[in-house]
């Protein structure tokens, strides 16, 4: 499956590798091919054997670029006595490797050296032509790493990975409607739960859980299968945003491990096109927990030193942010360890609003400078509310006041509700309800996001500047259900006008000629205004809408 391998062949293609490593082992210098920023596998077999591999053994890859850096990529324990690589080369040409092994007796894992030869990459794939996803320079949007701008538009499979989601079937329906509307980001759950105990049933995949039940060891053939699917969304342009696990697992496993898990994360995942979430709801302690207090404290020191970690051990270097109970700058002792600041910020259907946008402002002031981003509000139908014109309004407020993107949600989906059987209790004692996901998954909300980012991707999206005064009436803190309004310099100017409020007028609109419209957010359809000219001061009043509803109107410039 790694480099346009079906799913029918990967784990032949696993065994198989298992072979070329036992061929290493035995001080051959192999020569492979890769392709440029495509997953690349290897694996070491030791010879030697060890009670308990996964604790006794780490194994790194040291590789030199063709440039003549060295970068240190971990291993994996697959299982036996067997070490897998995996790495996705970042440059075309000859690359050199050799192992190296905290034993230093076994010569096995030590000193075996390959080369790599890589080809460049002649696809479509955003994430396999452009590179990684970086911080822009403006440090307010995100772009590849050959600069090419990246647009957040997420959605939420928290349990994505449990055997709920069945798989093939279930993931890569999911998976392609998603696609299909236009999303770049899918935020899932490495496996260690919300809203569940520790070995929770429901959180199980078909090779059962990812550590075993007292956290001794990682359980290798449950990242077997949780691998194709997180290839999957690689090999379909979308990039996975990894949450480690929820915040509470910190004080149910201890620091020790959860650096044992996060280093399993990124020698599994690492080469593939992912940010990393080092938790969610960071700081927020066990829903049953005795000690809240002491354990938000705990979680809090654990995540700032597990970002370090995570940006010591990840060759790669991915985003690294948190999910958190409000922003990600508070779930950490020291922000600066954060490349951008995700927001909650409620789901109490338009009860949330205000909370959204002062969050957003705030985090925007704040320093370090960052990209900002919502990463959960009110998931699509959660406690029958929060419908398609929460999501849209949400969306297009967030973008026009400043946010790098935008996360997406739906109850059902996020819980991975099944027709046969609900997702039910959370330890607290009740339910988030939510139909099944299949269902979840055609709400409105999901496509009129996903039409409002391919209305904003015609133009220079990445140069949207919040600018509130550009629109008369606007949002105010006495307000928020009023308009919001941005432009792209010299290109294009936005207002988003909810249905609560018509009749606005433009305000200090650069002098110059403008194609005007309306798009209707809910069908993406365009209702021509024609060309306009604002007066000497520079204003404009808005025609009377079509109808009475939520409206985007653009203006364009035709200078």
């Amino acid at each position: 499956m790694h480099e346009g391998m079906s799913r029918r062949s990967f784990f032949k293609t696993l065994a198989m590798s298992s072979v070329a490593g036992a061929a290493a082992a035995q001080g051959f210098v192999e020569s492979r091919v890769a392709t440029c920023g495509m997953s690349t596998e290897w694996a070491y077999v030791s010879g030697k054997q060890y009670p308990d591999p996964f604790n006794q053994v780490e194994v790194d890859a040291i590789v030199t670029t063709p440039a003549g850096a060295e970068e240190r990529v971990p291993a994996f324990w697959s299982g036996g006595s067997i070490w897998r690589i995996r790495y996705a080369p970042q440059a075309a040409g000859r690359y050199k490797v050799r192992s190296v092994c905290s034993d230093a007796s076994n010569d096995e894992l030590n000193h075996q050296s390959m080369t790599l030869d890589v080809h460049p990459y002649d696809g479509d794939n955003p994430h396999y032509k452009h590179g990684v996803v970086r911080v822009a320079p403006d440090k307010r949007h995100f772009q590849h790493a050959d600069g090419t701008p990246f647009f957040w538009l997420g959605d939420t499979w928290w349990m994505g990975l449990c055997k709920r989601m069945t798989w093939p079937d279930g993931f890569e329906t999911l998976t392609a409607d998603r696609v299909q509307k236009g999303f770049s980001t899918v935020q899932i759950v490495a496996g260690l739960y919300p809203d569940m105990p520790p070995f929770d049933e429901r959180g199980a995949n078909e090779a059962g859980f990812p550590w075993e039940r007292d956290f001794s060891r990682i359980n290798p053939a449950y990242f077997d299968m949780a691998d194709v699917r997180i290839q999957h969304l690689a090999d379909n342009g979308m990039a996975a945003c990894v949450v480690g696990f929820w915040g509470y697992f910190i004080p149910f496993m201890g620091q020790a491990k959860a650096k044992q898990h996060w280093r399993y994360l990124i020698a599994r995942w690492g080469a593939y096109p992912v940010v990393w979430c080092l938790a969610g709801e960071g700081t927020m302690p066990f829903y049953l927990s005795k000690t809240p207090q002491q354990d938000a404290l705990m979680q809090k020191h654990g995540l700032t030193e597990l970002a370090r970690y995570v940006r010591a051990t990840d060759p790669h270097h991915h985003l690294i942010t948190i999910h958190p109970p409000r922003t990600a700058r508070l779930c950490v002792d020291d922000d600066s360890v954060l490349d951008f600041d995700m927001l909650q910020t409620g789901h109490n259907d338009r009860a949330s609003v205000p909370n959204t946008i002062q969050t957003i402002n705030a985090s925007l002031a704040a320093e370090p400078k960052m990209p900002v981003l919502v990463g959960e509000v009110c998931y699509e139908g959660i406690m029958e509310a929060s419908r398609q014109e929460v999501e849209r309004f949400m969306f297009w407020s967030s973008l026009l006041s400043g946010t790098a993107g935008h996360t997406y949600g739906a109850n059902g989906i996020w819980q991975v509700n099944t027709r046969k059987k609900p997702y039910g209790l959370s330890p607290h004692g009740h339910s988030w309800g939510g139909p099944p996901w299949e269902v979840s998954a055609q709400l409105p909300g999901s496509g009129q996001l996903g039409l409002a980012k391919k209305l904003l991707t015609r133009y220079s999206w990445w140069k949207l500047q919040s600018e509130p005064d550009l629109i008369d009436p606007r949002w105010s803190k006495e307000n928020y259900w009023m308009p919001f309004a941005g432009q792209i310099p010299g290109e294009a100017i936005f207002a988003f006008t909810p249905a609560s409020y018509q009749g606005a007028t433009f305000r200090n609109l650069p002098q110059a000629s403008y194609r005007a419209f309306f798009f209707n957010p809910a069908s993406g359809i365009e209702t021509e205004i024609g060309r306009i000219t604002p007066d000497a001061t520079g204003s404009w009043e808005i025609a009377k809408v079509p109808i009475f509803q939520d409206w985007v109107v653009v203006l364009e410039n035709l200078a």
